[in-house]
């Protein structure tokens, strides 16, 4: 599955190459374009998390009167989803679409040469782009360290709609998983650890969007 993903990917990535002439814009653009392809996706996972938020007081309602009646708590809070026309399980199919569309991402940009079957390519992974003298090399700090900041503050502002049960659980993966992205930067390809940082910029840009957005409605 990864490789019937990749493949088309890649044909893309070498075709923006092809017409940029750098590998690390073509990466930059590349990026741009399967945020805006994931976009529907992404924007639902966000309106399902903030329509979660606003149940959450009704949840808790019902979790503190049904406390020592498990079954009955979950009967309540499925008639709660039915009478507010929410359902739990709608946040996770965007999810699920998109991990092996990210899955054949990295694999695409951690090992270019095996999805695009132009030999041209193995130069092209090879350009210099801005500090980084070779995109196939990993960068030792900076672009590791700015995707591990972007990663940090993507968890930071997801977490604010998020249920509060989660909300809890996050805050250890708030810390953890981006010092892991600049651990895993020391050791990818820059062009990959690139991917990252550019993706998680913009993840950044539409949380912050969607969240002006909501405020605006609000008012």
């Amino acid at each position: 599955m990864i490789a019937a993903i990749a493949k088309p990917l890649g044909q893309l990535l070498f075709f923006l190459y092809n017409v940029l002439g750098n590998y690390g814009i073509a990466i930059i653009v590349f990026t741009l374009i399967t945020k805006i392809i994931l976009f529907p996706l992404t924007a639902h996972q966000l309106k399902t998390s903030r329509r979660m938020q606003e149940l959450q007081p009704k949840i808790q309602e019902l979790q503190k009167k049904y406390a020592k009646d498990k079954e009955t708590l979950n009967v309540k809070l499925m008639e709660l989803y039915k009478e507010e026309k929410y359902n739990p399980a709608s946040g996770c199919l965007p999810l699920i679409i998109q991990i092996p569309i990210i899955w054949g991402l990295f694999a695409l940009l951690r090992d270019p040469q095996t999805y695009i079957s132009n030999p041209a390519i193995i130069d092209a992974v090879k350009d210099s782009f801005l500090w980084v003298p070779n995109l196939s090399l990993p960068d030792p700090w900076i672009l590791p360290i700015l995707a591990g900041v972007t990663t940090y503050f993507s968890f930071n502002l997801s977490q604010t709609s998020m249920p509060q049960q989660q909300n809890a659980s996050l805050k250890v993966m708030q810390y953890f998983f981006p010092v892991m992205i600049v651990w895993w930067g020391h050791s990818f390809p820059a062009g990959l650890t690139l991917y990252w940082f550019v993706s998680t910029l913009l993840q950044l840009v539409q949380q912050k969007l969607t969240n002006v957005k909501k405020t605006v409605k609000e008012e």
